[in-house]
């Protein structure tokens, strides 16, 4: 065999491979990508994005239970494609809830400290 031969062999034995493999992985059961997606939407509940962002958090669960749906189907890939669209969803919800109390946080101190500029004018 020549070495060209070889080299032809071996591109095909290893297209051939990842073929298989990425196959494969499309078929395998996408358990741990609706895991994560449900922690995100649990993590975005938990940090009140139902109340900052209820639009959000609808979208995300309901993704959630397509996502759910598309498991029970063993439709792995559009699972998958369910479950990261669930996890963007309810990462943009916390993050819209993080920034609202921040917001309000700040809102709070600011009033704090006009009070207490409001009595040292009084006082002086």
């Amino acid at each position: 065999m020549t070495t060209n031969s070889r080299r032809w062999l071996t591109a095909l034995f290893g297209a051939g491979a990842l073929f298989v493999v990425g196959c494969t992985s499309m078929k395998t059961p996408a358990t741990a990508d609706v895991a994560v997606s449900k922690a995100a939407v649990d993590n975005a509940a938990g940090a009140d994005g139902v109340l900052y962002a209820p639009v959000e958090m609808t979208a995300a669960r309901e993704k959630m239970v397509l996502a759910n749906q598309a498991m029970a189907a063993k439709d792995y890939k559009l699972a998958r494609e369910y479950a990261a669209q669930a996890e963007a969803d309810a990462k943009l919800a916390q993050s819209k809830a993080n920034s609202a109390k921040a917001q309000a946080a700040s809102d709070a101190l600011q009033d704090d400290i006009r009070v207490l500029r409001e009595e040292l004018e009084r006082n002086l």
